[in-house]
């Protein structure tokens, strides 16, 4: 179905853009923090076993996961806040003009590490005028599916790019990376804590979904996202980011 945007601009909504990375029950799930793999597993009581190949009529499975550690989620402050702030009510729109920007981090040395940092100058907004920010960092494969980044060091973003994004009125930032902070910083969290405001100021309209992966065969540029979320009471629910590409709406005369 084509949903016109304006009168010039249209998305078609069979063509989806997947962002979001499946949760499965294998080692082979993307994770972080030290978190093990997610489990699902069959329930069994006295009364019946939720497995059809254990002989029960239906698959009836428990989940356990960690939203933060195992796939793509959005989160809310509720994530750095002492009272658990519910993403689910935080989040009350789900349709954004979003840019999609590919970065390459930068090699620094820090504490006696190399440390790959995104800053500022990497993030090219002074045109845009979306909510959203997209970033897909580089190199991009498809390793990001299945890795364990704990104990890695992986890249993030300095804090000096928040004061940008605010600038620039993006409320809702998307990434490939497992945190917007070091994975080590000793609970600083200075990324979380600036770009929320907290505790100076809350902001309870921003949200950060981490844990994305957008294959290298969708084009950087401005996209339509749709930000869909499980309704978990929680700071944090995995999600399914998609985009839609914009298209011109041809003329015939």
């Amino acid at each position: 179905m084509k949903l016109y945007l304006d009168e010039h601009t249209f998305i078609d909504t069979s063509q989806p853009l997947d962002l979001s990375i499946p949760l499965s029950a294998t080692a082979k799930n993307p994770r972080a923090w030290h978190v093990n793999p997610p489990e699902m597993e069959p329930v069994r009581t006295e009364r019946y076993t939720g497995s059809i190949q254990e002989g029960g009529v239906v698959n009836f499975r428990n989940v356990f996961f960690n939203p933060h550690g195992h796939g793509t989620h959005t989160e809310c402050l509720g994530h750095i806040t002492q009272k658990v702030h519910e993403v689910n009510k935080v989040l009350k729109e789900y349709f954004f003009e979003a840019r999609l920007v590919s970065v390459l981090p930068s090699r620094i040395e820090k504490d006696g590490e190399v440390d790959f940092v995104i800053f500022p100058d990497q993030l090219p907004l002074d045109d845009f005028k979306g909510k959203a920010l997209i970033v897909r960092t580089l190199p991009n494969d498809g390793s990001k599916r299945i890795k364990n980044y704990s104990s890695t060091n992986p890249p993030y973003f300095s804090v000096d790019c928040v004061p940008k994004l605010i600038e620039a009125g993006i409320d809702h930032l998307l990434t490939d990376l497992p945190s917007v902070d070091r994975e080590s910083d000793r609970g600083v969290l200075a990324f979380h804590h600036a770009f929320w405001e907290v505790p100076e100021n809350p902001n309870f309209r921003r949200t950060i979904t981490e844990f994305i992966f957008a294959d290298h065969r969708i084009s950087d540029g401005d996209y339509l996202l749709n930000i869909q979320m499980a309704a978990f009471a929680n700071d944090a629910a995995p999600s399914r980011p998609v985009i839609y590409k914009k298209q011109k709406r041809v003329k015939i005369i």
